[in-house]
């Protein structure tokens, strides 16, 4: 597996472009010392920070709450090459794509 310091560094880099090209007019987006903040034009705020001590990314989103992420390296395996919830098992991706389509009333994409 890559570096986690070096995947998830490159990981919310791409989040915070994706992001910023997708709603960018409708939120403040930031990304300072690799915590991503995106705060809506009605306040609310997702944070997405990257947990060292356990190898995950940490979303909390004022919709669906607090989630963990550890990536998934398995081969074969859904959701094989992306970040997973530990808690449901959803895919990051997947999570803020649908949040943010509510939020934008039309689809997003992130990739």
């Amino acid at each position: 597996m890559e570096n986690f310091e070096i995947m998830v560094e490159k990981t919310i880099e791409s989040l915070f472009e994706a992001i910023m090209r997708e709603i960018g007019d409708m939120a403040e987006v930031d990304l300072e010392g690799g915590i991503l903040n995106v705060e809506l034009d009605d306040g609310r705020v997702f944070i997405i920070n990257k947990h060292s001590p356990n190898r995950q990314i940490w979303l909390s989103s004022p919709l669906s709450g607090a989630h963990h992420f550890s990536f998934n390296e398995g081969a074969g395996d859904e959701g094989a090459g992306a970040w997973v919830s530990t808690r449901d098992a959803g895919q990051l991706l997947g999570l803020l794509e649908d949040e943010f389509a509510i939020i934008k009333g039309g689809p997003v994409n992130l990739v």
